[in-house]
């Protein structure tokens, strides 16, 4: 009788560790193509902490006046492989650039096929115009056949802007704008103005004292 207990038991343990495997199984199967919940739901936003309070630096006119052609030269050496600068100098895979400021855009260099990106620009290669081509060549021009990235610096920028008006000319350079006072410069020229203002009354009053005095 108690062999008998003891078989039956066995099965139904069997059975249960069998249906428990079966579950685990059917489980995996139904639920695989089900993604995970995310631990932490919703979306990780990471800042950009140099997107704002950046400081813009000098003006281009500031770097124009104080910026040096030979190390502008010096930066140029990057675009020798394409470019010449040169009085009668033969065109390469891009044009001569030899008095290129002051020039209308994608004119200058005449029988050179320039991309209607930069032929029909329009306008004149300001300061500023090169300036902005000099930092992205594609943002200025989209679709610009010219495969340089351009020039992250604003002082290269300026210097090659330099040694170009070295070669061949160009407009007058912009004036650099004039510094606003300190705040504490300010305060002490208002005061100086009352001041000087108090001492010009004092002084009339006494004239005037001394005026209607008998003599």
């Amino acid at each position: 009788m108690g062999d008998r207990l003891n078989t039956i038991f066995g099965w139904v343990l069997f059975s249960g560790v069998i249906a428990l495997g079966l579950t685990a199984v059917s489980s995996r199967i139904f639920h695989a193509d089900k993604a995970e919940s995310p631990e932490n739901p919703g979306f990780l936003i990471v800042a950009n902490e140099n997107a704002e309070g950046a400081d813009a630096g000098p003006s281009l006119a500031t770097l124009l006046a104080t910026g040096d052609a030979a190390k502008g030269e010096a930066v140029f050496a990057k675009c020798m492989a394409c470019h010449t600068i040169t009085q009668g100098g033969a065109d390469g895979i891009g044009p001569n650039l030899y008095g290129i400021l002051g020039k209308p855009i994608g004119k200058h260099e005449p029988g050179f096929a320039y991309s209607s990106a930069l032929s029909g620009h329009g306008g004149d290669w300001t300061y500023e115009n090169m300036d902005h081509w000099l930092t992205s060549p594609r943002a200025f021009a989209d679709g610009t056949k010219m495969s340089f990235a351009g020039l992250s610096s604003a002082e290269d920028r300026a210097n090659i802007m330099l040694f170009m008006l070295t070669n061949g000319g160009g407009p007058e350079l912009p004036a650099p704008e004039a510094e606003a006072p300190a705040e504490g410069d300010e305060a002490a020229t208002d005061g100086e103005v009352v001041s000087e203002e108090a001492t010009a009354e004092e002084d009339a009053e006494a004239q005037q004292v001394a005026a209607d005095e008998p003599a």
